[in-house]
């Protein structure tokens, strides 16, 4: 651990502890800071900026975690950095706000930034109307050079900001009880700061602009160098050769780390296997899993499968590729908790990472995340390929996609979530392979008569997180709904926030639990869920509950469910969707025409069956591989 002061910066008690417990708060921690508070002699227009600048980071007066994405800030008053942050990252070799650029380089490189209120320290730069002007020249000077911003010229918008500030400055100075000559003094010198501020600010900005001799009058510092060092204003000089900062190597944190490897060294090779092998009673059988968060479908299917191949007597493992450190931090117990909380629980341990692989059976991969690193696994009989969305399609023309397509020509045998994906990847990448259909829990889904359901209300699987919902296509379908319908009632659910805001307003559940989502199903009037790479779970437990609903015509969800069978399709236009929600409203006879048919398919789709190919299919893939060594 490395602690900075200014020397003129003087520690609160619990100081220091305040900020080892930031550090410890979260592995990825790598620097804390805390506030700056104002001496009792400061000028109100530094108390109340530093005050309310601080207390912005943690309203509620709680240590605040900051990533990727938020508020770079960072202030080397007040900070205390994990060692192993400082020697990845470094201070930059700027002349100013070395400490903003460090803070914006370790949350780019992935490291996790505190504001700590305990950890808090009396300081205050406190000068003269004019020292100030000066100092803000340098300050957004130094903030131009180490972070690129470019403080705007706008009059009319600087005139506001002076008198909100202004006006802010009173209210401080009224609440501290100063009044009268004090106060109007106060105010004639808070219109100086702020006002001066926006001027020297933009001044800073653009100091590169400005004569030297210009810049060494302006400056506190008296600095005559405009960023990129001196020169004369009036000289014609080629242009430098332009030079970038080093960026730091920095730990191997991607999955395409895993595809180099396999591109350089190749698979590794299976185990023999004899003709018996699979027809042993107990196979053992080590599903690789990439990372997940609350509501994802795929890994609750995974888990469904675990469960009923350990019914079975099957010996299962889950192992965690997490290469991009979604789940950096936690510890096995934890990532074992959220699988069993989000998915079902299973009998099978749960490993991060491969350091304590020992081989199985069958390796099954279960997204084209954890192919590669699969084919790099040692003593393993035969791999197999548990695909449940046609994941190129995931990805607009891009690396990515290229890789997720190269994942099916690696010869793993595909068990695939519906026959016409098998189809599909056979088809089209030569893979080998069978299918199964996605079951039903009907102890959970299931039709109650006895329930009256409402007449205006649609729910909408709306989860804006995974793009091959086409939530956007769901949402302009709904306004168009909403415009004929004005008193149509809209309910989203499956994401963790909202997709997007409306014209309309409707009500948002989050992620939900089976147990609720039946009580959803049995009480809607119509469902709207939009499948584009394979079809889902979620139409079939809304059918399980005697919900009708709309899907897209064609591919997918045509093939599974039929041209007129139990689901209401419509092309892919957000009027025709708009029409096909309308029709389940209004006809009646429609509607009990798709939730009789609904019911009967559902009934047909169990997990028992589902299991049963799946096990069907890791047998199938040791007897190809037994045939491969006859």
């Amino acid at each position: 651990m490395l602690a900075f002061l200014t020397q003129d910066a003087t520690p609160v008690p619990g100081w220091l502890s305040a900020h080892l417990e930031a550090l410890a708060l979260d592995p990825r921690v790598g620097v804390s800071f805390g506030p700056h508070l104002p001496r009792p002699d400061t000028s109100p227009m530094i108390a109340r900026e530093l005050t309310e600048f601080f207390a912005s980071f943690s309203p509620d007066g709680a240590p605040a975690l900051q990533g990727p994405g938020d508020e770079p800030f960072l202030s080397n008053v007040n900070a205390c950095y994990r060692r192993a942050c400082w020697q990845e990252i470094r201070f930059r070799d700027v002349p100013y706000s070395e400490d903003q650029a460090f803070g914006r380089d370790a949350l780019e490189a992935g490291w996790l930034k505190v504001y700590q209120p305990g950890a808090a320290v009396l300081h205050a730069h406190d000068y003269g109307a004019v020292e100030f002007l000066r100092r803000y020249f340098d300050e957004y000077r130094g903030l131009r050079e180490t972070t690129g911003h470019v403080e705007p010229v706008a009059p009319r918008e600087s005139l506001s900001y002076v008198r909100v500030q202004v006006r802010g400055d009173r209210a401080w100075l009224a609440a501290q009880g100063v009044g009268g000559v004090e106060a109007a003094r106060w105010t004639a010198r808070s219109v100086v700061h702020h006002g001066g501020r926006r001027v020297f600010s933009a001044l800073g900005s653009r100091a590169d602009r400005l004569p030297p001799a210009v810049r060494g009058a302006i400056s506190l510092e008296g600095r005559t160098d405009g960023g990129g060092g001196d020169h004369d204003a009036t000289a014609v000089e080629a242009p430098p050769e332009p030079t970038g900062r080093i960026i730091p190597a920095r730990r191997p944190a991607h999955s395409l780390d895993d595809t180099l490897r396999l591109l350089r060294d190749g698979s590794v090779p299976l185990l023999p296997v004899t003709a018996d092998a699979a027809e042993r009673e107990r196979l053992r059988v080590a599903v690789v899993i990439p990372d997940f968060r609350q509501g994802s479908g795929g890994h609750r299917t995974i888990c469904t499968l675990v469960r009923g191949l350990e019914a079975r007597g099957h010996i299962c493992s889950l192992w965690l590729h997490d290469p991009n450190g979604a789940h950096r931090g936690e510890a096995d117990a934890v990532v074992r908790q959220r699988v069993d909380e989000w998915f079902g629980p299973v009998a099978a341990p749960v490993y991060k990472g491969f350091a304590d692989w020992h081989g199985a059976d069958v390796v099954v991969a279960t997204g084209w995340q954890t192919v590669h690193a699969s084919l790099r696994l040692d003593q393993v009989r035969a791999r197999a390929y548990l695909v449940q969305d046609h994941e190129p399609e995931f990805y607009a023309t891009s690396a990515d996609r290229i890789f997720a397509e190269d994942t099916y020509r690696r010869g793993l045998y595909v068990i695939a979530a519906s026959p016409w994906l098998r189809d599909l990847v056979r088809d089209t990448y030569g893979a080998d392979g069978t299918a199964f259909e996605l079951g039903v829990d009907h102890e959970i889904y299931a039709a109650d008569p006895s329930i009256t359901r409402h007449e205006d209300t649609i729910l909408f699987y709306g989860r804006g997180a995974t793009p091959r919902r086409a939530t956007e296509l769901g949402w302009l379908a709904l306004s168009e709904l909403r415009r004929r319908r004005p008193d149509i009632r809209v309910v989203a659910y499956g994401d963790s926030k909202p997709d997007w805001e409306q014209a309309f307003p409707y009500e948002f559940l989050g992620v939900v639990s089976p147990p609720e989502l039946a009580a959803l199903y049995r009480r809607a009037t119509a469902g709207l869920v939009l499948s584009l790479t394979n079809y889902s779970l979620i139409p079939q437990e809304m059918m399980a509950c005697g919900l009708p609903l709309v899907d897209l015509r064609g591919g997918c969800s045509e093939a599974m469910f039929g041209e007129d069978g139990p689901v209401e399709l419509a092309a892919a236009d957000p009027v025709a969707i708009a029409d096909a929600l309308e029709r389940l409203l209004d006809d009646r006879a429609e509607w009990d025409r798709r939730s009789s048919a609904g019911l009967s398919w559902a009934a047909e789709r169990t997990w028992d069956a589902a299991v049963d190919a799946v096990e069907h299919g890791l047998r199938e893939c040791l007897r190809a591989r037994a045939r491969e060594n006859a």
